[in-house]
């Protein structure tokens, strides 16, 4: 019985030796994360032999108080763990490194590796060191514990049923050496073994472990990664930017002309006050410096900030100028400056051209600072909140004062723009947001409270008494509803269009002339996409005309020009006193209408004298609901886009011709639409710098034929490997100079067909952008070489909805 006793009880303390050892070795191998290879196994078992003699001892001292107990478990143990538990030495464990222990050979390689490099094993030793020392702690804190406490902590350190598992009360790495660790193992990752071999032992050790362990590994795993965590960072603060984008074309819209159900804004940004001039530069006057009064002073420098400038040589911007500039000075001023060519504003001139020459030369500390305050002002000021979303405002400033330059020969021009007070800001927003507060010692004109207007802000200018007004930037809800409904008017146009012309047609033959002049002035607006035009005040504005305003001195008719018959030419100043110039021919009943319209009319009586833009437009609506003489423009814009990218474009072309394509289609809609500009003033010097760029391309590419010439000479002689290979990369300069001469040709083509013509101004406002969307999906091409970011912007909603089968 005694010898079965010694025989159980040498069995056991071989079991706890054999976990006493394994555990140690897991703690120690947990510690070494940097061991690579497997060749110095026998230094490992040697280190691992000195450290499993006194842990033995320990475990014997421990474990004396227990023996009766041992005594009967101890064959239930045995049963149970059968061979998990034999560990009859180090080398079994290695072999059943897929099943358990593959991470304990995968570190001591590591170790092994690193000493191969050089490295100094000294965190082996103090491992060691802190290892004994922990072992000690462990040994006084059973030792002061209760014998229930130490039973308890026995089967938590040394009981084969938990063997497998992390020791609660075992050595732990300290945050730091965690980290470290883990580094190490990062680094270790990048090197040798494989990121599949990697991966399964993850999977088979999660196996093993507990849900409570599985809690502390995964941040291990995230903490391995190290530069992980900021990437994920990024990919949501990216994504919450992308859920912050309001999509508001996916929602219902206000009904009953609502349009916004609370708003709350600062109101606007006032021009800085004026700053009078330095002592030293003076105004002179018949030869003399004479001193200004503030108001005389300011207004004095519009004029001198543009002396250089064309508008001040013209007589009437000149008189208008005088004009108001009398009324600003005082009494004694208005007697001695009687003439304004004996004014000199030459001195005031120099010194804004220095002024503008310093901005220039400011360092960068400067510039960012004033940035930094625009930056400020922005975010103060540059935002608004309109039903629970932040949205931009287009232009939060007031216009400072000046001189009114209006286009073309303004018959106001000159004039001067008063500087805008608080007193005259009319204020928009909900009742119940904060109202903004005017500045000190001024108070609003008026707080309205109107949910049916778009505007924040509105003031009347003092030159034509017109409304001025603050509104949101084009990307917002309001602009971008408003675009949307346009174009699909114009849509809806499109299904009845042929109904209409048929019933303008009918009208050329009506007996009563106000029928005829509104189908022929319909016909016009229909074909040549002219503007209705509006009546205006003589003399007030420029002298521009529409549609319904021409006069008979606008057209010329021709029965017979240039082998075309029943020609019309027209010549007049359209907006922004842009001349148009178009010479068609037109219907026969079309001709032989304005035959009888001009019958007895002086060249300045309006051609269509029985006709108005209200007349016009009340009748369209008659036709259609929403129809306007706009609507037209935008319909036949848009339609003749769609039309000449499916002629124009080759789908096997290159992007850059594709874009050229797609310009070309657009520049035939600005020439319908009569939108001009005159050519840019460095128009010449860029073209001369880009045909030095096309000439320099031509030699590059003559020289890299002569290569590839001599190279197949060679290849023929030689017929190696060498040769053909050679023969094959200058193949391939060839094309790419080739494709580069391409692109630089084709800009050069764009840029000299684009010189008079301003594609923006149909791009923006008259083509339906989803037509540009699915043109650019349906043959691959980025959409920001058609749209800038602005612009992409604004017509976000077509974006995300126009698919690349959509039709206008």
């Amino acid at each position: 019985m005694s010898g079965d006793n010694s025989q159980n009880d040498s069995q056991i303390d071989a079991n706890f030796r054999a976990n006493d050892s394994h555990k140690h070795k897991k703690d120690k191998e947990h510690r070494h994360k940097e061991h690579k290879k497997d060749k110095d196994r026998e230094k490992s078992k040697h280190n691992n032999s000195e450290h499993r003699d006194p842990s033995e001892k320990k475990h014997k001292d421990k474990h004396k108080d227990g023996e009766k107990h041992r005594e009967k478990d101890g064959e239930k143990r045995r049963e149970k763990d059968g061979e998990k538990h034999k560990v009859k030495d180090g080398e079994k464990h290695r072999e059943k490194d897929g099943e358990k222990h593959k991470d304990g050979e995968k570190l001591r390689d590591k170790d092994v590796e690193k000493r191969k490099d050089g490295e100094k094993p000294r965190d082996g030793d103090k491992h060691k060191e802190k290892h004994r020392d922990k072992e000690k702690r462990k040994e006084e804190k059973l030792k002061s514990s209760s014998d229930g406490v130490k039973i308890k902590k026995e089967n938590g350190f040394s009981s084969p049923h938990i063997k497998d598992e992390p020791d609660d009360d075992g050595y732990t790495l300290s945050p730091k050496e965690q980290n470290k660790a883990l580094k190490r193992s990062r680094d270790d990752e990048d090197s040798d073994y494989k990121p599949k071999k990697i991966k399964t032992e993850d999977v088979k050790k999660a196996k093993k472990r507990k849900p409570e362990e599985e809690e502390d590994v995964k941040p291990k795993k995230t903490k391995t990664k190290g530069k992980v965590p900021e990437v994920g960072g990024r990919k949501k603060k990216v994504k919450k930017e992308e859920e912050e984008k309001w999509k508001w074309w996916e929602e219902e819209r206000h009904s009953d002309g609502v349009k916004w159900k609370f708003l709350e804004h600062q109101g606007p940004v006032f021009a800085p006050p004026y700053e009078p001039l330095p002592s030293n530069v003076k105004f002179y006057y018949d030869g003399k410096a004479m001193k200004l009064s503030p108001k005389a002073e300011e207004v004095a420098t519009f004029f001198a900030k543009m002396l250089d400038h064309e508008y001040t040589t013209k007589d009437i911007f000149r008189k208008n100028f005088y004009k108001d500039w009398k009324k600003e000075m005082t009494s004694d001023e208005r007697n001695i400056i009687t003439n304004l060519n004996k004014c000199d504003f030459n001195e005031m001139s120099q010194y804004f051209k220095a002024q503008s020459e310093a901005r220039k030369q400011m360092t960068k500390e400067e510039k960012l600072k004033i940035k930094e305050e625009n930056e400020r002002l922005v975010q103060e000021y540059g935002f608004c909140i309109m039903d629970n979303h932040k949205e931009r405002i287009a232009n939060f400033r007031i216009e400072p004062p000046g001189l009114f330059r209006g286009r073309g020969n303004h018959p106001k021009m000159g004039k001067l723009k008063k500087r805008i007070m608080p007193e005259d800001i009319i204020i928009n927003c909900s009742k119940d947001s904060k109202i903004p507060t005017a500045p000190p010692g001024h108070k609003w004109k008026e707080v309205r409270h109107d949910n049916k207007v778009t505007w924040l802000v509105s003031w009347t200018e003092n030159i034509q008494g017109s409304i001025k007004y603050i509104m949101l930037n084009s990307s917002s809800r309001i602009k971008g509803e408003k675009d949307w409904q346009k174009y699909e008017t114009a849509r809806r146009l499109k299904k009845c269009v042929e109904k209409i012309r048929n019933t303008y047609r009918e009208d050329w033959k009506s007996k009563e002339m106000k029928a005829r002049q509104r189908s022929v002035a319909l016909y016009f607006i229909d074909k040549l996409a002219l503007r209705a035009g509006n009546e205006k005040e003589e003399g007030e504005t420029a002298d521009t005309v529409g549609c319904c305003s021409l006069r008979v001195e606008h057209i010329k008719l021709y029965p017979e020009k240039d082998g075309q018959e029943y020609v019309v030419e027209f010549d007049f100043l359209g907006k922004d006193s842009i001349r148009y110039y178009n010479t068609v021919p037109v219907e026969k009943r079309v001709f032989k209408n304005l035959q009888l319209f001009m019958e007895n009319k002086q060249p300045e009586d309006d051609l269509f004298d029985r006709l108005n833009t209200s007349i016009l437009n009340k009748h369209l609506q008659d036709l259609m609901e929403g129809l306007t003489a706009k609507v037209f423009r935008t319909y036949n814009a848009s339609i003749t886009l769609q039309q000449q990218l499916k002629e124009l474009t080759n789908p096997d072309d290159n992007i850059a011709a594709k874009i050229l394509s797609y310009n070309r289609a657009n520049r035939a809609v600005a020439i319908l639409c009569n939108h001009q500009r005159a050519p840019p003033k460095t128009f010449e010097k860029s073209m001369m710098n880009l045909q030095a760029k096309i000439d320099a391309k031509k030699d590059q590419l003559a020289d890299a034929r002569r290569e590839l010439k001599s190279a197949k000479a060679d290849a023929k002689v030689k017929r190696d490997e060498r040769t053909k290979k050679l023969v094959e990369s200058k193949k391939k300069a060839v094309e790419r100079i080739e494709e580069q001469l391409m692109k630089l040709e084709v800009q050069a083509t764009d840029r000299e067909e684009n010189k008079q013509i301003a594609l923006g101004t149909s791009k923006l406002n008259y083509l339906d952008p989803r037509i540009s969307v699915a043109w650019c999906k349906k043959f691959g091409i980025p959409i920001e070489k058609i749209y800038n970011k602005t612009q992409r912007e604004k017509f976000a909603w077509a974006i995300d909805m126009a698919e690349d089968d959509y039709e206008f």
